[in-house]
């Protein structure tokens, strides 16, 4: 049986307030205090983690240019850009270290330039999302409007997304941006980075493809692919409310699921929503307390995002 994408009252009972929980969901302050606790040494090794792969996939593949390695090198250099859009979510709401100046700047020239992100804008909009899903001001309504819809339009829409017509918007405009001044100091930082990382790979590879095919073509493609399935898996569907369970879903985590498309904790969206305080290595505990406290039911969370992703392209043409 398909599941609804929205889920019936019947799985979302008014259980708050408890013990542990206040009526929004946020942990009382003495929980939430520990929950908000930033890991600033393990998130700087998951940064560095993150470049060294980075390079790592670069040097393999352009030391051992046979094509299947250069294929495998670009299939997975998707996830990687997952986990650079994921890291910069973070330290755009200022939780991937406790220092705003360290954390704006990693998150700035580290993360969020590199993966062709003005975090400064993506910022704003981002609060604008937390403050009112479905809101006025929704920035990524687009990706969550529209569903269920017919299999065949879930499966234009990516591929639109896997060929790069997705991309070159995205692209095209940080290009158009150059042509006013307000413009250039948004996009041209991301732009100067880009050549920086081109010419870096080329002198330390001596491969002049290797940014374009290993770096700007997955962003182009397979995170457009990956974003569009994750953006489902969080809010396809549904619908403003006051209840976060009735504008987010919840979906059981898997292994695969984490490693390509929603690492770090992204995945225990819902309680990223109750409480966007927590950073991403407490979001397991405090989804635990949402389940404990009766707020997640099993009625309510889908067992796999392929299962959420039936649902969405469940509409009879």
């Amino acid at each position: 049986m398909v599941m609804d994408l929205v889920p019936p009252d019947a799985a979302m009972p008014s259980v708050l307030p408890t013990e542990r929980l206040l009526s929004s969901g946020k942990p009382i302050p003495e929980i939430r205090a520990e929950l908000r606790r930033i890991h600033d040494l393990l998130n700087a090794v998951s940064v560095v983690a993150l470049w060294l792969c980075v390079a790592a996939l670069v040097a393999i593949a352009t030391q051992w240019s046979r094509w299947w390695i250069v294929l495998a090198a670009f299939l997975l250099m998707g996830p990687i850009h997952v986990r650079f859009a994921i890291l910069m979510h973070e330290a755009a709401h200022r939780l991937l270290f406790t220092s705003k100046q360290v954390n704006d700047r990693v998150g700035k020239w580290l993360i969020a330039y590199p993966a062709f992100i003005p975090i400064g804008l993506y910022r704003r909009g981002h609060f604008a999302h937390h403050r009112e899903e479905f809101g006025p001001d929704e920035p990524d309504l687009a990706f969550y409007a529209g569903y269920p819809c017919r299999p065949a339009d879930l499966r234009r829409r990516l591929l639109r997304d896997a060929v790069g017509i997705s991309g070159w918007k995205n692209f095209a405009a940080l290009l158009r941006a150059t042509g006013s001044p307000q413009g250039r100091r948004t996009a041209g930082p991301i732009l100067g980075i880009q050549a920086v990382l081109w010419a870096g790979s080329w002198l330390a590879t001596g491969a002049w493809w290797a940014y374009p095919l290993l770096w700007w073509l997955p962003w182009m493609t397979q995170w457009r692919v990956l974003n569009r399935l994750r953006a489902i898996g969080e809010h396809g569907g549904l619908s403003k409310s006051d209840d976060r369970r009735a504008t987010t879903h919840d979906v059981t985590q898997h292994l695969i699921a984490r490693f390509w498309f929603v690492p770090y904790n992204t995945g225990w969206h819902l309680a990223h929503h109750v409480d966007m305080g927590i950073p991403w290595r407490n979001l397991p505990k405090l989804h635990a307390e949402l389940e404990a406290a009766g707020y997640v039911t099993s009625e309510l969370t889908f067992r796999s995002y392929l299962a959420l992703w039936r649902a969405a392209a469940s509409k009879a043409a």
